[in-house]
């Protein structure tokens, strides 16, 4: 694989290349962007791969929503429907996606649409009776169709952006001077006591400008695992023989929480679409053994299994440190532009 990326090298620069005219058309307005009249929040990455996206977009939700009508939207990935669709009661991770029915089924007090054309996703949710008052954009960093007001530009930790390359070489969707148009930066799934010298080489290598803000985060696992109906400590089933499941990029941190020498650990490709042959393989697999997956891939499953052997495991995003100045940053940003308006 190393070998490969490395002969398609010349394709990495006429695909940088491309990249870099696109960006220039839009900066020099030549491309049109399309602004609206609220505040909008894009969250996003330079790099394929999963970088924390959903809890990072989660973070947002609980801390606005509490004062602010909020909607979510992403365009849906590897659904079955096709153009706008707002989440309603018969909403399900086929018609939306996982994660924005994660965002469904975890957030009722928010809206959640999908839409590939994120403008015409906005002007659909500014269209309903209940106008929401701040719109989080899902991996929408590369989507410059809509110019949101805010940028958060997520890199995740041992695969920062500053030390990729662009595909089919490296892993970035657009060259590392893309993080220029971030206001905040976060450094996702750092060690929980990552040292402060090795934060201040990753903040060194990153060189932000004056106005961009760093962070660095961990993911939290939850010290439960939770069924349909009931809930267990992880303390007390460490030691089970059980079943751990996982359709994420990087599934290795959530295996490493849970597991002990005897489980039995299947990996399944990032947002996999589950089939019969799948479900058989995991019943088979975990005969009468409880069964723990993550919250993003218990969307897909829930109904597929038994529901008193089915269990997930939820994670949030948390700051290192200067969580105060994070939501500070995000609540004035916020309170500006619906004071604005």
């Amino acid at each position: 694989m190393i070998l490969l990326r490395k002969i398609l090298f010349p394709f990495a620069i006429l695909y940088g290349l491309i990249t870099s005219i696109r960006n220039f058309l839009f900066d020099k307005g030549i491309l049109k962007s399309y602004s609206f009249d609220l505040p909008m929040i894009a969250v996003g990455n330079l790099s394929v791969g999963g970088t924390g996206k959903t809890p990072q977009i989660e973070y947002l939700i609980r801390l606005l929503s509490k004062d602010y009508k909020v909607a979510t939207l992403s365009r849906g990935y590897k659904r079955k429907s096709e153009g706008f669709v707002l989440a309603d009661a018969n909403a399900n991770a086929t018609i939306l996606g996982d994660e924005p029915f994660q965002f469904f089924q975890k957030f009722p007090q928010i809206q959640v649409a999908v839409d590939a054309n994120r403008k015409n996703g906005i002007e659909q949710l500014l269209s309903q009776t209940s106008k929401p008052e701040v719109i989080l954009l899902d991996d929408a960093y590369q989507h410059r169709k809509v110019k949101a007001g805010f940028y958060i530009l997520l890199t995740a930790y041992g695969d920062i952006y500053a030390d990729d390359f662009m595909l089919p070489t490296g892993n970035l969707r657009e060259s590392s001077s893309g993080s220029e148009r971030a206001d905040v930066v976060v450094v996702t799934k750092c060690p929980p006591d990552l040292p402060e010298a090795e934060q201040l080489l990753i903040k060194k290598k990153l060189n932000l400008a004056t106005h961009q803000e760093l962070f660095f985060s961990c993911i939290a696992y939850d010290e439960y695992i939770y069924s349909e109906n009931k809930k267990l400590a992880v303390a007390d089933i460490k030691e089970e023989t059980k079943l751990l499941l996982a359709g994420i990029a990087k599934p290795e941190p959530f295996f490493a929480y849970l597991k002990n020498s005897k489980d039995v650990c299947l990996t399944y490709p990032d947002h996999h679409h589950f089939s019969e042959n799948d479900i058989q393989e995991i019943r088979g697999k975990a005969q009468d053994a409880i069964i723990i997956t993550t919250e993003k891939d218990y969307v897909r499953l829930k109904g597929s299994l038994p529901n008193e052997q089915l269990f997930y495991l939820p994670i949030q995003s948390k700051l290192l440190s200067n969580a105060d100045l994070f939501d500070k940053i995000i609540n004035d940003y916020v309170g500006t532009c619906t004071g604005n308006r």
